[in-house]
């Protein structure tokens, strides 16, 4: 199982891998001048990339020349702990975003805007969450299975229902 920080890590290294998906530009050939010197320090391998490799080279680098020294330096140290990363993890980052990619572009923002809500908690509230997530990992697939489809249920009730079932069980049982 991957820990917390490496799930964070695979967050953000899917936030970065994925950004030319957010500004496609289908361009085949370099543009620019910078671009052109990009293209020509490698030219056997650019040769050899498809069309479609060829977009996601140059619609990347668009995204490095737009980040700030900042931006920068946190996707550089973000990508030396990626290959620090045991193959079997890196592996499952990589499949994590497969998964992301694979999604319709309004679920990815709304996950976007699940993690802007959840990175704005108090970090107790995190902390509590995280665990809460674990011991979640951890329930045999029937209790998971059943956590979620309580959840599912939860999800379709209307907010007087939701207030009932509170009311009936407790103003905390499901609050922290």
């Amino acid at each position: 199982m991957i820990g917390t920080s490496r799930w964070a890590l695979a967050l953000v290294l899917a936030a970065l891998m994925i950004g030319a998906a957010v500004y496609p530009v289908h361009a085949q050939e370099p543009m620019s001048d910078a671009e052109r010197a990009l293209s020509s320090q490698y030219p056997e391998q650019w040769a050899h990339l498809t069309p479609q490799q060829r977009d996601q080279v140059l619609n990347n680098y668009r995204q490095w020349q737009r980040m700030s020294p900042e931006e920068r330096h946190a996707a550089q140290q973000n990508y030396e702990e990626f290959r620090r990363l045991p193959p079997e993890e890196r592996q499952q980052v990589l499949q994590g975003l497969h998964r992301w990619r694979a999604l319709p572009p309004a679920e990815r923002q709304n996950l976007r805007e699940a993690y802007g809500r959840y990175t704005r908690l108090p970090p107790e509230r995190r902390q509590w969450m995280v665990q809460r997530f674990q011991q979640f990992q951890h329930l045999p697939p029937a209790q998971r299975q059943h956590v979620m489809e309580n959840y599912r249920r939860w999800r379709q009730m209307t907010p007087q229902q939701r207030q009932e079932v509170r009311a009936r069980f407790g103003k905390n049982h499901h609050q922290h």
